[in-house]
Order: structure tokens, then sequence, then C-alpha cells
């Protein structure tokens, strides 16, 4: 049976973590998506797979809005993380973002940016 939680250890929180992520973090974008990640390495140790979201204020005003894509990029994580484990590695650090002024109409939209992100990062 696979494992669909988002538990509190896989959540990106401490602020040390997402600045070392940002300084260190490589870049990729698919679509309407964009992710950093930072993989386990022997001078930069990860413990586990952590993921963050966020979305800019910039492009969305309402905090609704926000929230709602926030909500839909971290159901893409939990439903399909076996496929981003295979792909980014077991211990991983990495933060989505949705990089479009639109809000997505569809969770299907959303899903698939998310599964040519992980599949196109296989590929490379």
């Amino acid at each position: 049976m696979n494992n669909f939680k988002y538990p509190k250890e896989e959540k990106l929180k401490k602020n040390t973590e997402i600045t070392l992520l940002f300084e260190k973090g490589k870049w990729k974008t698919c679509g309407n998506l964009r992710i950093i990640i930072l993989k386990d390495r022997p001078n930069l140790p990860v413990e586990s797979t952590k993921i963050g979201v966020s979305v800019s204020k910039r492009y969305f005003k309402k905090a609704v809005h926000r929230n709602r894509i926030k909500r839909l990029l971290r159901e893409c994580y939990r439903l399909h993380k076996d496929l981003f484990k295979a792909s980014f590695g077991e211990k991983t650090m990495a933060m989505l973002f949705w990089v479009s002024p639109e809000m997505p109409p569809k969770f299907q939209d959303v899903e698939a940016h998310f599964i040519n992100l992980c599949q196109a990062q296989k590929k490379s």
C-alpha cells in the first residue's frame, strides 16, 4: 500500500533550511511550475525529504487564491510522492512555486505540470 501522507517531518519550515536551499539549490521549470531542489551531498547533508510550497503575492493579491494553489501543490506532492522520490532522490529538500499570474482551472492541470517536471528530471 502506498503512503499518501504528508507528515510534519516532510514539511520544509526551518528558516536555516530554506536559506540553505536558496543559496545552494538548483532551479528547474516546467510550464507554470518551478522548483528549487537541493540533493544530499557529502558536504551538504540532508537528513530526509522535505518539501515546501509558495505562491507569489505579486501574482495573487488575495490570500484565498494563494492558499488554494498551495493546497493543490501539496496535494500533487502527496499523491505522487513515489514519482518525486524516484526522480529527485530520497534525501532532498525542495520548494515548489506557481509562477503564472493565472489561476489553474483544474487540479488536473497542476498535476500534469508536476508529473512533467518529475519526468523531465528523470530523463536528465
